[in-house]
């Protein structure tokens, strides 16, 4: 009897896991950057002028 089959799933299920786990990360990346730039003020329009702080 061979073991290959449970670790042939094994890999699998890491996989797997490792794919959802990137894609949540991902997607929550995402919402936080669309979340960032509604709450930073906007900058200038013009590339000409440079604000002094």
């Amino acid at each position: 009897m061979t073991h290959l089959p449970f670790i042939i799933a094994s890999y699998g299920l890491f996989i797997a896991l490792a794919l959802y786990l990137s894609a949540g990360a991902a997607l929550r990346l995402r919402t936080a950057r669309l979340k960032l730039l509604s709450l930073e003020p906007a900058k200038p329009s013009s590339p000409g002028k440079k604000s002094v702080s």
